[in-house]
């Protein structure tokens, strides 16, 4: 069965991936709503039966074509709540992020992911990225 992204019956659970090398971190442009055209952390929802830290590791891979092992517990879980103009709920994400570093600069973007860059913190001001996004890159780099 699945759930609507738009005004979802239920929140919906999905994971971030903050990957580091040095003083940058990896942001890839989504292609699809919600935010299509942003600059966000990679990664997605979360399949039934799927552990946290193995759709962390999915997620990754598939949008950017790093492998790398996950800890096995988030280091932050938060909420990510859109309202429609009628003050509806129209989109209501769970994310758990999880945080890995990278000797590894070569990323291609891929599945929902427009680019893939390594980018500073001084780079985040001039684009438009997820809600959240500059100050949880800021916070851990």
């Amino acid at each position: 069965m699945s759930v609507s992204r738009s005004y979802p019956p239920v929140p919906l659970l999905a994971v971030s991936v903050l990957v580091t090398t040095g003083t940058k971190a990896l942001l890839i442009q989504r292609s699809k709503p919600p935010y299509q055209g942003a600059w966000s952390l990679p990664g997605g929802l979360v399949d039934v039966g799927e552990p946290l830290k193995h759709a962390a590791e999915r997620e990754l891979q598939e949008e950017t074509s790093l492998a790398l092992t996950m800890p096995d517990q988030p280091v932050e879980v938060f909420d990510s709540i859109q309202h429609d103009d009628e003050g509806k709920v129209l989109t209501h994400y769970v994310l758990c992020v999880f945080r890995a570093s990278s000797s590894e600069r070569k990323v291609c973007a891929a599945d929902d992911a427009k680019d893939a860059k390594w980018m500073s913190a001084d780079e985040l001001d001039a684009l438009y990225c997820t809600p959240g996004t500059p100050e949880r890159i800021r916070r851990f780099l």
